[in-house]
């Protein structure tokens, strides 16, 4: 153990507002400085200086530093102060920010409610004993008290230690002399500590001064011969594994010294007949299509582009002199459809499904072997993301349910840190997250008692199926209804938060106003008494100004403006399992929870610092601040993102996930994309609001090339591609198109870099072909956070496959992950506070190089772009049970605002420098055709409006597309139809959705592409060229006010914009349905294959509107008054103007012969 001194001084309890603004420009970010109140009330701050130097005069504080459990410092359990700490940490709320203190206040209480669980924040125990000290007694990790004397006197870590250093270390209780007065043995009293491993021949204690990388990563030094693989002359892993007596430190191994192996004898290797017997066997497969549905698939698509191609130069070559114009638009659209087809068409070639084996990675990560005899789970930590922004819009309750499917799920407890991101500083989020992780405290342990499935309790219980089905466990229906119980309680003080904020502010601040006016009357005792105004502030639950937002906006506490806060809501979890009690011993235990472990995974809520001035990039700009301060508090190699309204529904997915990223090959993974699945779409799925044909054909089609594209949600990344590295043996790989004809020159350099350790080589970024990267460009990339870039190469190691197989590169040896993890200090929360502060990515590449990337509305493409672009592969996990399920918008207003959003991200990706045309040469050309497709598709809208107005031109003018309806027209259209059908009916082979779904989608496809779809070309041409942004707001609403309908919204119409286009189109073809079959009935000489032709094709246009206009009708024919105002006027104008154009014949005026009178 090693002790350092921190220097206190006493600080303010308000932001500091002294510093001295720079003149001409903004200050520099200053030091972070942290502050804490202890539990006397004391208020002490100590800079970053302070906790890294030491101090040899003034008031001190003890603190107590653990150095991790290497071969230099041998495994022994963490120390009491180190857990008293930790609890201190977790019931802290931290803020800070830029030019402004970091804070820690001490939480006597998170929520109204009491709160029963060890870990989480604000959890009751009992009081000091020392009079006039409220401070709580030290605990351990199932919140039992920790008496430090015979007499069992209660007493707070502060004064504990002010007792021994000040009070000669006598017990205030009994007045005898503390037996015992270091916390440190007071940690192993009762319990033998653990016999130290043996360190290797030759090797001593390192001093206390190494870095925290030198302690993490140990050395390797064994070279023996017998070891070496003859054929590759790689080391064998799989040989010292069972025949060494191999030692694991923080990653790395270290490899004893000594000569003999197997029975002693220095030339016998002797391999067990359990390593010789037992195969290796990969974790996923890859499941290919049968060639029976495949091969007549790819040839449907070359016999349709060969006659798209001859349909095209027969039409070019054969006009329609009698209507030019119509012809001419006709062949223009024609010519682009053909091309936008191509583009989608051709990276579904390779089509591929896959499965995973999860006894295989049980039995390679969690089974008892000869490096992990205790069976402990060897996988790596995942550090779960959820984001929302606004209460209002994203109601508490649904997002306190995915929080709590998060920490249900089935994953070891240690290895998980889910971080909530609240980019509104909403006080109603933080309590509803506080109230999700205590009700946690029953809802865990309930369904890994049961198995339960899902684990979001509000799916759970409104399950229309048998809830008893399948459940063994005798006790399971008066487990469940005491939770069900619990839960509509749960539900009730969530849905309560709001009200009770409010009222709570409200009798805050009036005693506040009391307080000022009666200290006003003291200092003007003659004077008549003015009304003092305060600003209203938003108060906590125990008693204090809450540092977000307020439910009235103020200076700095504004949801633009406000402080940055970290609070850990449930600490993290204790290495070993801890087994719960019977219910009927534990009355705060509902349930019995024998042989349970109660254990929760660690939750922080984390609301980033706003300022004005700065652009905080929205979502992305968030999601790059959990990925800083998740990298210096738990620093989990994987990070898997979720959008609130987005909950686990099979708690195995990320086992499924971690799969693909620990098998052979995984390291080359940049992320594993989950298919996304809905809930709440109505039975016919009017809106196509599943979207199953782009969920189960396209991004399965795309997961035989290169990979399926990041779809924003339900996405697990490695965080080193988060950073921007280049993938490993990326040089390998990709040596270039050229590389035959400058082979000489580039050999050098391959050789040099092959020679360069792995260890080395793992980490690159850009093109250079140095053997390792420059760590001084890092600050500049990452920013000046020394513990971030510290964390960056135990990440990238962490996240190694398994070296079990002679094709596995880049691997680690099996058990180094079974490490305790390092306790959480006050140094490293106040670190992650300055690490989201709105200054720290100023001239750094977050944002452009590093993390998700700015500049475009749907951050979530560009990104997975730049991941492929520098060579990175992903892959595409449809899971039996769905991994993760969420809501969709079935409101039709609603849908189409979702869908320009996606399309006018799409136009400022091809307008920029991610457009795919100026891809890498890493990224493979069929991968980059589907890129270009995503940039390209909004504009498809142009050429569809056009070719839906058509079918009513040649109606109104007698003409048509082509000359006459002959046969060949009529051949090329029948077989490009039935090819079309034919490609979806092996499509819907191949994939499994329904031709019911298909239909949906290809409806969807004009209603969008004639509505939202041109809107975005529009917003991205006028934001592209002018600089002019331009929103589409909703107006009226109709329908809807059925509250016991589960569709209600289904039928509500919002007025908006974008409806206009759609509608004109189907009122002009309606009209010109009918003027086309009055100039034919009364003609003389009827052009009945002019009409039939027109007839056909606006029926078309028609039939794919036919769900619009359903949605227009809303419920029992309750449709807004302005839908029929603007049909009218539609139908009047386009009367008029055919008038016009077209004049009854006997007449020479515009408008015939009527005239007003």
């Amino acid at each position: 153990m090693a002790s350092k001194s921190f220097k206190g001084r006493l600080s303010n309890l308000s932001s500091s507002s002294d510093i001295p603004d720079g003149l001409g420009k903004p200050p520099m970010p200053p030091t972070v400085t942290f502050g804490r109140r202890t539990s006397s009330g004391r208020y002490i701050s100590y800079s970053r200086d302070d906790l890294d130097s030491e101090i040899g005069s003034g008031d001190f504080m003890n603190y107590t530093v653990h150095i991790p459990p290497t071969p230099d410092n041998q495994p022994m359990d963490p120390s009491i102060s180190q857990k008293v700490e930790e609890q201190y940490v977790s019931n802290s709320l931290f803020t800070g920010g830029f030019n402004s203190v970091t804070r820690a206040h001490l939480m006597d209480k998170v929520i109204e409610s009491e709160t029963s669980h060890p870990q989480m924040a604000g959890a009751k125990g009992s009081s000091c004993a020392i009079p006039g000290c409220d401070a709580k007694v030290m605990s351990d990790q199932r919140g039992e008290d920790i008496l430090p004397c015979e007499c069992d006197f209660k007493i707070c870590r502060d004064c504990y230690t002010d007792a021994v250093k000040t009070g000669g270390g006598v017990c205030p209780g009994c007045k005898e002399q503390y037996k015992n007065t270091d916390l440190d043995e007071m940690a192993m009293e009762g319990a033998l500590p653990p016999l130290p491993l043996p360190l290797p021949n030759g090797m001593s204690k390192m001093d206390s001064g190494m870095s925290r990388m030198e302690r993490r990563l140990s050395l390797m030094k064994s070279t023996k011969s017998g070891l070496m693989r003859s054929q590759t002359g790689d080391f064998d892993h799989n040989r010292w594994l069972f025949e060494t007596k191999g030692t694991y430190g923080y990653g790395n191994a270290i490899w004893p010294k000594e000569g003999g192996f197997g029975n002693g004898k220095d030339d016998d290797v002797v391999e067990p007949t359990e390593l010789m017997n037992k195969p290796w066997r990969p974790l996923t497969r890859k499941l290919k299509i049968p060639a029976a549905i495949l091969s007549p698939y790819r040839l449907l698509i070359f016999v349709r582009m060969v006659v798209l191609g001859l349909f095209l130069a027969w039409r070019i070559s054969n006009p329609n002199t009698d209507a030019m114009w119509l012809w001419g638009m006709s062949i223009v659209c024609e010519v682009w459809f053909a091309f936008s087809w191509l583009l989608d068409q051709l990276p579904k070639l390779c089509p591929i499904n896959r499965s995973t084996d999860l006894n295989v990675l049980k039995e390679k990560f969690e089974t008892p072997t000869l490096n992990n005899p205790t069976g402990k789970s060897d996988l790596p930590g995942i550090d779960i993301f959820v984001s929302t922004a606004d209460p209002d819009k994203e109601p508490p309750l649904v997002t306190a349910n995915t929080i709590l499917s998060i920490l249900a799920t089935d994953y070891p407890v240690e290895k998980l840190a889910c971080y909530v991101s609240d980019d509104g500083g909403a006080l109603l989020t933080f309590e509803a997250m506080a109230e999700a992780a205590s009700f946690a405290n029953i809802w865990v342990p309930f369904c890994r008692k049961h198995g339960i499935e899902p684990r979001n309790p509000e799916s759970y219980f409104s399950l229309k199926r048998d809830p008893y089905k399948n459940k063994v466990k005798s006790d399971f229906v008066k487990d469940r209804r005491r939770v069900k119980r619990e839960y509509d309680e749960f539900k009730v003080r969530i849905n309560g938060l709001p009200e009770s904020i409010r009222r709570r502010s409200d009798a805050y601040h009036a005693r506040e106003e009391i307080k000022a006016m009666k200290l006003q009357r003291q200092n003007r005792e003659d004077e008549p008494v003015e009304t003092v105004k305060i600003p209203k502030a938003t108060w906590m639950a125990d008693g204090t100004h809450w540092p977000g937002t307020w439910l009235t906006s103020s200076s700095e506490h504004s949801r633009s403006d406000h402080a940055g806060i970290i609070q850990v809501m449930l600490k993290p979890p204790s290495e070993e399992p801890l087994h719960g009690t019977d219910g009927t011993i534990d009355e705060a235990r509902l349930i019995d929870l024998t042989d349970i472990d109660i254990r929760l995974p660690m939750l922080v809520y984390v609301s980033r610092e706003k300022r004005p001035g700065y652009d905080h990039n929205k979502k992305a700009g968030a999601m790059n601040a959990l990925v800083r301060a998740s990298a210096i508090m738990s620093n989990g190699p994987f990070i898997l993102n979720l959008d609130c309204d987005h909950y686990i529904y099979n708690s195995q997915a990320m086992r499924e996930g971690m799969c693909f990223m620990m098998d052979r090959g995984g390291d080359r993974l940049c992320y594993v994309q989950f298919p996304q699945r809905f809930e709440g779409i109505d039975p016919s799925d009017r809106y196509a609001n599943h979207n199953t044909v782009f969920f189960d054909v396209n991004m399965r089609a795309l997961d035989g090339l290169q990979g399926p594209v990041y779809v924003g949600t339900g996405c697990l990344f490695r965080r080193i591609a988060l950073y921007g590295f280049d993938p490993p043996r990326s040089k390998e790989h990709h040596q270039g198109c050229c590389s035959c004809c400058f082979s000489s020159r580039k050999k050098n350099k391959h050789a040099s870099v092959a020679h360069t350790p792995e260890e080395n080589r793992a980490l690159r970024m850009g093109d250079s072909d140095e053997e390792e990267m420059n760590l001084s460009l890092l600050p500049k990339r990452f920013g000046n956070s020394t513990f971030l870039i510290d964390s960056i190469p135990v990440a990238e190691y962490q996240g190694r496959p398994l070296a079990d197989h002679p094709a596995v590169k880049n691997g680690r040896p099996p058990g180094a992950l079974t490490i305790p993890r390092e306790l959480l200090d006050a140094s490293t929360v106040a670190e992650a506070i300055s690490v989201i502060s709105c200054w720290y990515e100023d001239k750094t590449e977050w944002g452009d190089r590093v993390g998700w990337i700015y500049g475009s509305v749907t951050e979530d493409v560009v990104t997975g772009y730049r991941m492929h672009n520098r060579g990175w592969k992903s892959v595409y996990c449809v899971t039996k049970r769905d991994a993760f399920r969420g809501t969709a918008p079935i409101n039709l207003t609603d849908r189409l605002h979702q869908v320009l959003r996606w399309a006018t991200g799409s136009v400022e990706i091809f307008f920029s420098r991610n457009n795919a045309l100026l891809a890498s040469p890493r990224m493979k050309i069929l991968q980059r055709v589907a890129y270009l497709n995503v940039g390209i598709y909004p504009f498809t809208s142009i050429f569809l409006i056009v070719y839906c107005f058509l079918p009513a031109l040649s109606l109104f003018s007698g003409q048509f597309i082509v000359q006459s309806l002959n046969v060949t027209f009529l051949t090329y259209l029948l077989v490009i139809t039935l090819t079309l059908c034919m490609l979806a009916i092996l499509e819907i082979k191949w994939s499994g959705i329904e031709l019911e779904e298909w239909w949906r989608n290809e409806q969807f496809w004009l209603i969008g592409g004639t509505s939202a779809h041109l809107a975005a070309v529009i917003q991205g041409l006028l934001k592209v060229i002018a600089g002019i942004e331009i929103s589409f707001t909703l107006t009226s609403k109709s329908g809807g006010d059925d509250e016991d309908d589960d569709f209600a919204d289904l039928y509500i119409v919002k007025w908006t914009s974008l409806m206009i286009p759609p509608i004109t189109i189907m009122m002009v073809n309606l009209i010109a349905i009918a003027v086309g079959f009055s100039r034919t009935i009364y003609s003389v000489i009827p052009q009945w294959s002019r009409l039939i032709g027109g007839v056909f094709f606006s029926f078309w246009v028609l039939a794919h509107l036919y769900p619009f206009a359903k949605g227009l009708m809303g419920r029992r024919g309750r449709t807004p008054t302005i839908v029929f105002v603007w049909s009218g006027l539609i139908a009047i104008t386009i009367s008029l103007l055919w008038v016009a154009i077209n004049p009854p014949a006997g007449t020479n005026q515009i408008g015939g012969s009527f005239e007003f009178p």
